[in-house]
């Protein structure tokens, strides 16, 4: 049977763009951000009762949730981890 795929694969040419890490990077963050939300939503606290256990602002916070922000530190990952009392796991291919 004839391959009826021609080209190369898509992560070929998000690697031939210089695209492949930046694209990888928002795509964890939408996993991170939903994680967090959903655990919030398990134990029913809201955005200003979360960035307290955070010990940051519900504006940090704000920027941890938006999945379209990738610019956050592994602190703040950390901060929102030790206050769901989780391990946030995201698996890369």
């Amino acid at each position: 049977m004839k391959n009826t795929h021609l080209g190369s694969s898509f992560d070929d040419f998000l690697d031939e763009e210089a695209l492949r890490a930046e694209t990888e990077a928002a795509a964890i963050k939408r996993v991170i951000a939903y994680q967090i939300e959903m655990e919030m939503k398990k134990a029913k606290l809201t955005k200003s009762a979360m960035a307290e256990k955070m010990h940051t602002s519900r504006s940090a916070l704000d920027r941890l949730l938006d999945p379209t922000n990738v610019s956050i530190t592994l602190q703040t990952l950390e901060s929102a981890a030790l206050a769901l009392g989780k391990n946030l796991k995201v698996e890369l291919a």
